[in-house]
């Protein structure tokens, strides 16, 4: 067994199945794939904090990223195969030039670590994508394979879009795999488009087509809304890895859920005949923490983790559930950490017992992030009466994804205007020792604010997405606002939180900033004349100096 291996997962003897449940490993690939869903971009912290999330969550493989595609990634990879133990660490690497090496890389710092490389298969991507023929794709799989075995033992390989390829030749892709060393064989529905009666045929000919110890994996998209049925399928067919996404996020419609998966294992798992280590309590965590960092929000009636999953509006369910709970709940909400919103801190609550309510919740924060988390805490403590572990961990959340040198910094927001008076709005920034004030009118008072701060940091961008939400209810409940900007034609999110919206529209507007900021430092290096933000006079204390887009 590979020193990299999991003897508590590995594929083991068939008999002893009879005995005792299989385990199905959980690789997500939150930050990997989950990443790649539009508009999302993780700063290194975000990416670090969610990590260690899905190690106390306990997942058995966590996929970090991409090291190849820029800089910052690589970055994001390194620290996260550092600094986090418990889960198998992996990186994707294509078997393109120089990818797995750069894998290698940036994952040698990990305590167990795993190099996924994959390649197109079916006839649509070779011949439009790669325009390889299929002896080239299986010599590509052989070399590349082969080279990340020369690093380490723990090696999966991929034939991406397989449910679209042709039988004879996707077993021959598999087959060199194994043959070269590969230990883990996936199967993915890159574009969604199996059914689970097809795609469980397919994983138990594959099954049937390698040797029994190595892993069979599924990746399945939700393009058609069964990317979870299709996991199933898997499963039911000799499937004994699963990879999956907090939420369902991803490409397109999105990945198979970790949260369904998990839940099905738990639920049905004596049917199935597996099961899984995962430490269910982290779920609602692990959730809210990728909702709030990603900017995606999760839709109420989401299966396990959304707002009304537990919520019984009938008349006869609510009586049944009173009576017993087993009536209409074939899952304990307690189960994944659903446990209500536990009054911890008041505006006379000092730093200890701050730090003390963030450790009760898992949350360790650097000095520099735990000042600035305290400051804002002791800010909206003023605000408002009681703060609930949840106020605290959007409160977190959003100073771990604010970065350690935003640029821009909100100092203050004032609106005025009514029914019947157009809406104005002042916004003053800091930018190191410099402050910018400017303003603007607006259809309304976020309006105004949006466009005061535009006018402000003097950079062109088209508000793609709004959304406003609660962190908690109440009337003095925290509003939670994301936005999704177009800046020089990428996407980026920023998130917001403050008991008025208005000021927490600015902030997630003045997030979204920062971060196309940061994407641009990391992944496109520059002079500083080219930077999308360049001053364009000196300011001091006190003094309006707007800001230029390099453009104009």
């Amino acid at each position: 067994m590979s020193e990299n291996a999991d003897p508590d997962v590995s594929a083991g003897s068939r008999s002893e199945a009879v005995a005792r449940p299989e385990v199905v490993r959980i690789f997500d690939t939150t930050l990997r794939d989950g990443e790649q869903a539009p508009g999302i971009a993780l700063t290194q912290p975000e990416k670090l904090e969610i990590a260690e999330q899905l190690a106390r969550l306990n997942v058995d493989i966590i996929e970090a990223g991409f090291p190849i595609s820029s800089p910052g990634e690589f970055d994001a990879v390194r620290q996260i195969a550092s600094s986090v133990r418990g889960p198998v660490i992996a990186a994707l690497a294509r078997t393109a030039t120089g990818d797995v090496e750069r894998a290698a890389e940036a994952l040698k710092g990990a305590e167990r670590w795993r190099i996924h490389t994959f390649i197109s298969t079916s006839d649509v991507q070779r011949e439009s994508m790669l325009r390889m023929s299929p002896q080239q794709v299986l010599q590509a799989i052989e070399d590349n394979v082969r080279l990340a075995k020369s690093y380490t033992e723990d090696v999966e390989f991929s034939a991406q879009d397989a449910t679209r390829t042709e039988l004879d030749f996707l077993l021959e892709c598999f087959r060199v795999a194994v043959t070269c060393g590969a230990t883990t064989i996936n199967v993915p529905d890159t574009v969604g488009y199996a059914t689970p009666t097809e795609f469980g045929e397919l994983v138990r000919t594959v099954r049937e087509a390698v040797p029994d110890d190595v892993v069979i994996s599924t990746h399945c998209h939700n393009d058609l809304g069964l990317a979870v049925a299709n996991a199933l399928a898997g499963i039911e067919n000799g499937a004994r890895q699963i990879e999956v996404a907090v939420n369902g996020i991803g490409e397109r419609a999105g990945n198979c859920s970790l949260e369904e998966v998990a839940m099905i294992v738990r639920t049905r798992g004596e049917h199935l005949g597996v099961r899984h280590g995962l430490n269910l309590k982290e779920i609602m965590r692990t959730s809210r923490l990728v909702s709030m960092t990603t900017g995606y929000g999760v839709q109420p009636n989401k299966a396990v983790v959304g707002s009304s999953a537990f919520a019984h509006e009938s008349g006869i369910h609510q009586h049944g559930v009173l009576a017993n709970r087993a009536t209409y709940e074939i899952m304990d909400p307690l189960e994944v950490g659903l446990e209500g919103n536990r009054l911890v801190l008041g505006k006379h609550s000092g730093r200890h017992a701050f730090v003390d309510a963030l450790q009760k919740l898992g949350i360790t924060l650097e000095d520099a992030q735990l000042n600035r988390a305290f400051a804002r805490f002791k800010d909206l403590a003023d605000r408002k009466i009681t703060l609930t572990d949840h106020d605290l961990e959007a409160i977190v959340t959003e100073e771990i994804g604010s970065g350690k040198e935003d640029l821009l910094v909100l100092e203050a927001v004032q609106v005025g205007g009514g029914t019947h008076l157009a809406p104005t709005a002042t916004v003053r920034l800091r930018r190191g020792d410099d402050l910018i004030e400017e303003s603007a009118m607006g259809d309304g008072m976020i309006d105004a604010v949006m466009g005061a701060l535009g006018r402000a940091v003097g950079i062109e961008s088209r508000l793609v997405a709004f959304n406003v939400s609660s962190v908690t209810g109440g009337s003095d409940a925290l509003g939670d606002v994301v936005v999704q900007l177009d800046v020089d034609g990428r996407r980026v999110t920023g998130r917001g939180v403050a008991t008025d919206v208005v000021e927490a529209s600015a902030r997630a507007y003045l997030a979204a900033i920062n971060r196309a900021l940061q994407m641009q430092a990391n992944d496109e290096p520059r002079d500083e004349g080219s930077s999308i933000l360049a001053p364009t006079a000196s300011c001091g204390p006190g003094r309006s100096c707007p800001m230029k887009s390099s453009r104009d």
